[in-house]
């Protein structure tokens, strides 16, 4: 049987530390330990391609791929060469560098229906920025936004639609409202309910699922018609389903759009592009109408991060990448589908999704979505060297690495079927992992109890291993 991973004895000692210094103990939500098991690496040490270590110097193959936003692989090494010779230069001036200009060029040449681009750092900048346009180009106040995908921005105009959402002012909160994907229906009543006061609708071009009867062109059209800018979230799409931005994919023209994540390969960079007749209102040529403060960061033209963006759009544009990602995670979908149908649970695990950016549900015993039993899943995975919140793959994802990784699924969902059998209660260690958008904290085990918890992991195995040498492991 290999070897399972069971030793986080760093991570957990750092654990205990970030929890008194950074609120959550990390700077990003879906990072936190809430988010994770009991039983998992805490802290990464660095990665290279496909792959990450961990303070105790545990290895695993790696598909959250840094939220998404590492295409490449980690380290990618054509990518850090262009980042070094530009450092060599300097990071940030108080007026602007070349490689601004250098970088906006490869971007408008790549994002085609876009005239203007402007970058800052991430992608909640950029989704603000364009909303803010949007108000000032209609002179309305409300916005709609699409209530099936989960995130656009962590300011108040998203995080006010959501349980998170305390220190939010109603007045706020009232302003953004909610239609649903490949429902147009749902979209025409709210321009009837509130005719002449919707400024934009923001949504994401795809989750995964294509758009259903011209969706797309049919809501932007209904933008149109009603006075409304019509604006496309490309944070995870932009780069993953098409070198062009999946608005290329399902060739739909937006008035604005937002780009960042796999842009620069981890780097810090996103960008608002759109149509020259609104960009330039937040420019200093035009004097029709009033400015727009529209982007303005200290950081967002740092030169490291241009030089990242530059490399890894022209590596996407001469290379395979997004072949790759299908190619890699079609691979994935098939035999991890496979495997749930050899073991009897299809209808309790599933993956789904675009095969370049999968992502998996649990259910539990009744059919019910559960999140122990997702925990359940990370945990198993973790033991067996794979780091997997979702599945998506980076173009040094190779052929090594998905067979090992079906290898892990195929073990942990051993044990899935046995806890719908037995109860998850008897596999999972500590607290299940929860969703970030929730009202009040329901986590019951803090970082000093952690510890206390990895020897229950032995006698856990030993308890298993009968069971995981008769399906092979």
């Amino acid at each position: 049987m290999t070897r399972l991973i069971s030793n986080f004895e760093n991570s957990n000692e750092l654990r205990q530390r970030a929890r008194r210094l950074i609120p959550g103990g990390a700077h990003t939500y879906a990072k936190g330990d809430d988010q994770y098991p009991v039983l998992s690496p805490g802290f990464i040490a660095r990665g290279r391609g496909a792959y990450v270590f961990d303070v105790d110097g545990n290895k695993y193959i790696e598909f959250g791929m840094g939220n998404r936003a590492v295409s490449l692989g980690h380290a990618y090494p054509k990518v850090l060469r262009a980042v070094e010779r530009e450092l060599k230069n300097g990071a940030n001036f108080t007026r602007p560098a070349v490689i601004e200009l250098d970088c906006a060029s490869i971007f408008l040449e790549t994002i085609q229906a876009a005239e203007m681009v402007k970058f800052c750092k991430d992608g909640s900048h950029a989704t603000s920025g364009a909303i803010r346009l949007a108000r000032a180009v209609t002179g309305r106040d409300l916005v709609a936004r699409c209530a099936d995908h989960p995130f656009f921005s962590t300011d108040d105009w998203f995080i006010g639609t959501t349980p998170m959402n305390a220190g939010i002012p109603k007045a706020v909160r009232d302003m953004t409202l909610s239609f649903h994907y490949n429902e147009i229906d749902s979209a025409k009543a709210l321009f009837e309910q509130h005719p002449g006061k919707i400024a934009a609708v923001i949504l994401e071009p795809s989750k995964g699922e294509a758009p259903k009867d011209n969706f797309l062109h049919r809501l932007r059209d209904l933008c149109h018609a009603n006075g409304a800018l019509f604006i496309l979230d490309e944070m995870i799409t932009g780069f993953r389903w098409h070198l062009n931005g999946a608005q290329a994919l399902y060739d739909i023209q937006p008035d604005l759009s937002c780009f960042g994540k796999a842009m620069g390969n981890g780097f810090a960079i996103s960008a608002l592009a759109g149509k020259r007749e609104f960009m330039e209102l937040g420019g200093i040529d035009q004097r029709e109408k009033p400015r727009v403060f529209l982007l303005s960061t200290t950081h967002g033209a740092e030169t490291h991060a241009m030089a990242a963006a530059i490399a890894t759009m022209k590596i996407y544009r001469e290379e395979p990448v997004i072949q790759h990602l299908y190619e890699k995670g079609e691979a994935l979908r098939k035999g991890i589908s496979q495997i749930a149908a050899s073991h009897g649970i299809s209808n309790h695990f599933s993956v789904f999704g675009l095969a370049s950016n999968l992502v998996y549900a649990t259910f539990d015993e009744d059919g019910r979505p559960s999140q122990a039993f997702r925990t359940l899943f990370l945990q198993e995975l973790i033991k067996r060297g794979v780091l997997a919140p979702s599945f998506v793959v980076s173009y040094t994802h190779g052929d090594p690495e998905i067979a090992k990784t079906l290898d892990a699924v195929d073990g942990a969902l051993c044990v899935y079927r046995e806890a719908l059998e037995n109860g998850v209660s008897n596999y999972l260690v500590g607290r299940p992992s929860d969703v970030v958008f929730r009202a009040t904290n329901r986590m019951t085990t803090q970082p000093d109890a952690v510890p206390a918890l990895v020897p229950e992991l032995s006698r856990r195995v030993k308890r298993r291993e009968p069971s995981l040498a008769t399906a092979g492991r």
